[in-house]
């Protein structure tokens, strides 16, 4: 079983069909959590101890998320990994890869495709920028560009990417992702799966 982040999702059932993970049971939690990052771990942990009787192998598709490590001491409860990184930016674009751009650039507000997507929802609602646009200049005045891990290469999503940059005042650079990074570490977890 996969425990993953709702903002994963169409990229895990695209590995799923790829790979032909037929095998694998995707469990999904809603993206927002990620406005909330300390109710994740409890969400995991609900879900783990729903599943754990029915599923010999579980894994969870998070990044530390901004849980501060509680995520992790919630893991090593039941012996159950997760994916590297402090943030889902680490596996999309690889940690040497996210490394370099954030040392090239601390100010970096990273979008992926889903939140390239999904920024009215999480960003401008979720944050309450569209109530209180005065909170813009205290959310995102410390950041200095915007960079579009895109995982797909679609015109659109990177149209959107950059109107987004251009909403908050940022300069604007893509990075190409694709899902190679991600699928790597899911291809070492589809081998216990099928154990």
């Amino acid at each position: 079983m996969l425990i993953a982040c709702g903002a994963l999702s169409h990229e895990l059932v695209e590995l799923q069909r790829r790979n032909h993970w037929d095998h694998v049971r995707i469990q999904c939690l809603p993206a927002e959590l990620h406005n909330r990052p300390g109710e994740i771990p409890s969400a995991v942990r609900s879900l783990i101890e729903r599943n754990r009787p029915e599923y010999k192998h579980i894994f969870v598709a998070y990044a530390d998320c901004g849980t501060g490590g509680a995520l992790d001491r919630v893991l090593r409860e039941f012996g159950v990994e997760r994916l590297p990184g402090a943030h889902c930016y680490d596996f999309y674009a690889g940690q040497e890869v996210f490394a370099g751009l954030a040392e090239e650039e601390p100010g970096t507000f990273y979008l992926t495709d889903f939140l390239a997507r999904h920024f009215d929802r999480l960003v401008r609602r979720g944050l309450g920028l569209e109530r209180h646009p005065q909170l813009l200049g205290e959310i995102f005045g410390n950041y200095r560009r915007i960079v579009y891990l895109a995982q797909s290469d679609s015109p659109e999503l990177e149209a959107l990417a950059r109107d987004h940059a251009r909403y908050l005042g940022l300069e604007f650079a893509v990075q190409r992702t694709g899902l190679a990074p991600l699928e790597l570490v899911l291809k070492e977890q589809a081998t216990a799966w099928q154990s």
